[in-house]
């Protein structure tokens, strides 16, 4: 048995400069299934997407799904890519085994929850008001320094986090607060902020709309009090109010203390986001 891959086609270019190519996995030359790779808008063109791989069934489990994808591994080092990351549907153990077998990692998890009719209280004392400009102004001046901290502290490269967390920000806020479908709140007590929000409405990749939950924080000084889960609450209630019943949410797979609110909340993992150095 060899396996091989074959173009087929040649390589695509984005209009922002990024690259794609699709080949066929052959065994001895006939072809057994495909494979697709790009480099990835969100992170630049040093970092690389492995997508779509599919083997026939009949030629499952003797090992050409491994040699593809050490195969285009080789590609993306070949387009200059020092990463390279790949999406596992929930339910598609098989692809997180060959994954993990290839020394993939777990870097995060996107997360999904239909919502009740109704949303518990917020705690006694507690309420939730649209953010003002000038604390936007404040939330703005550190959130894309503060986004790219988090991937980088997650072995992403400094220059691909920055680019991720600046390409976000310009894209999803591009008139700022007054961008239309993005909500920021504050979780307020008596004059004491205790945590912001930013909840949007947003289009999945199979053009439903659901809520999503973009950033939450609790307050330094104010963690540890159940703060977060009533963080949430706000975003749920949001949600509802905007005519929407499903909310989701991207979490980092090492925030363990998030992981476990979302969890406890009601909130499904429905993909694991894995990723590899190159």
């Amino acid at each position: 048995m060899t396996t091989t891959l074959r173009p087929t086609g040649p390589i695509q270019h984005g209009a922002d400069g990024a690259r794609s190519r699709t080949y066929d996995v052959c065994d001895n030359g006939r072809p057994v299934g495909s494979v697709g790779i790009s480099t990835d808008p969100a992170f630049g063109p040093t970092a690389g997407i492995l997508q779509a791989l599919r083997i026939e069934e009949p030629h499952r489990r003797r090992g050409r799904g491994t040699i593809a994808v050490l195969a285009v591994e080789e590609v993306l080092r070949g387009w200059g890519c020092t990463q390279v990351r790949l999406v596992a549907p929930a339910g598609d153990e098989p692809a997180r085994r060959l994954a993990a077998a290839l020394g993939y990692s777990e870097r995060s998890r996107n997360m999904l929850k239909t919502l009740a009719p109704a949303v518990p209280a917020l705690p006694d004392g507690v309420t939730g008001r649209p953010m003002t400009e000038r604390e936007f102004a404040a939330w703005a001046s550190t959130s894309t320094e503060a986004y790219a901290r988090n991937w980088i502290e997650r072995g992403v490269p400094e220059e691909q986090a920055r680019h991720k967390s600046e390409t976000d920000h310009a894209t999803k806020l591009p008139e700022g607060l007054a961008t239309p479908g993005m909500s920021f709140h504050v979780l307020v007590r008596a004059d004491e902020t205790l945590g912001h929000l930013w909840v949007a409405r947003h289009e999945t990749p199979g053009g439903d709309e659901i809520g999503y939950v973009f950033d939450v924080e609790v307050a330094e000084g104010h963690r540890g009090h159940g703060y977060g889960r009533a963080l949430m609450h706000l975003a749920e209630d949001l949600t509802l109010g905007a005519g929407l019943t499903r909310l989701g949410l991207h979490v980092f797979a090492s925030n363990t203390p998030a992981l476990r609110l979302y969890e406890s909340l009601g909130y499904e993992t429905t993909r694991y986001n894995l990723a590899k150095g190159l």
